[in-house]
């Protein structure tokens, strides 16, 4: 059945309406990459343009000429890539066994993790406990295991592994298959985009992830990608610190606005090139739960 004229002319103004909105929502991030590539005096006498007037990248060479920028990037890498990993591993551990009715008291012990997405101890207890009983003060794993599970992404994954025919489960147990082989072979392969899309969710805080750089960390060499690109917009003497370590010649002028531009850029660029290879689960993995036979 061909489409009438009205279905055509509005599905026309539909698209129109996704490329303005699309180009609307590139044009913010352009502005940054051509700012950021442009001249410290040239910026600074003429303010943004998408097209550099006068090509630089000295701001880039001011980041990669110290270790600041590259250090923090290590650990925001290692952060992200084992965090997301060990929160999958814990997340659906504890959906598949508060799913299909495997414990007597599951619903009881899904109200703990409930509880906590509506109260919170505060911000003192969090500290007493992370540094007092965790001992995680100047430690990595402060950035992982504090927030290892989200209440919210595990019960978003124990309602898609409900969805799953508990016929394969029951032909599974008659093969002599315990629970840990059930989970590693029949359910999370069958989960894929529900666990690529919670795993992009994890990634993203992770990826973000800088109070505790603030609250925890001492150590510079620990410091989060973020934590320093948070103090780089908040203080621009740090960014002329940068500037002037990165620079080649004393005489020309230390890049330290453009490093601030620069280093936006270069902390989204990871997760900017995650995302189309997930974008196939991500919107399966958006209904999860959704559909309930």
């Amino acid at each position: 059945m061909k489409d009438s004229r009205f279905d055509k002319t509005l599905k026309a103004i539909f698209y129109l309406f996704a490329a303005v909105f699309a180009i609307v929502c590139l044009y913010p991030f352009l502005l940054v990459v051509g700012s950021s590539f442009t001249d410290e005096t040239t910026l600074l006498q003429d303010g943004y343009n998408l097209l550099p007037k006068a090509f630089s990248a000295a701001a880039y060479q001011a980041i990669f000429a110290t270790r600041t920028i590259p250090d923090a990037y290590l650990v925001t890498l290692f952060v992200t890539v084992v965090g997301t990993g060990l929160s999958l591993l814990a997340t659906s551990m504890a959906a598949y066994a508060l799913s299909g009715r495997r414990l007597r008291y599951a619903s009881h012990i899904a109200l703990f993790f409930y509880f906590t997405m509506l109260f919170s101890g505060g911000m003192v207890s969090s500290y007493i406990l992370t540094t007092k009983y965790l001992g995680l003060q100047n430690s990595i794993w402060v950035y992982i295991l504090p927030v290892l599970v989200s209440p919210w992404n595990m019960f978003l994954m124990r309602n898609f592994f409900n969805d799953i025919p508990k016929e394969l489960f029951e032909s599974a147990k008659l093969e002599g298959a315990g629970e840990a082989r059930i989970l590693r072979s029949i359910v999370i392969p069958l989960s894929l985009p529900a666990m690529a899309t919670i795993g992009l969710f994890y990634a993203l805080g992770y990826w973000s992830s800088w109070q505790p750089a603030m609250l925890y960390i001492d150590n510079p060499q620990l410091f989060s990608l973020q934590y320093i690109i948070m103090q780089i917009i908040r203080n621009v003497d740090m960014a002329q610190s940068i500037a002037v370590a990165g620079s080649q010649t004393a005489m020309s002028t230390a890049p330290a606005y453009t490093v601030r531009l620069a280093t936006a850029m270069v902390t989204i660029g990871p997760i900017v090139f995650l995302y189309p290879f997930l974008q196939r689960y991500f919107v399966g993995g958006l209904k999860v739960g959704a559909i309930k036979g």
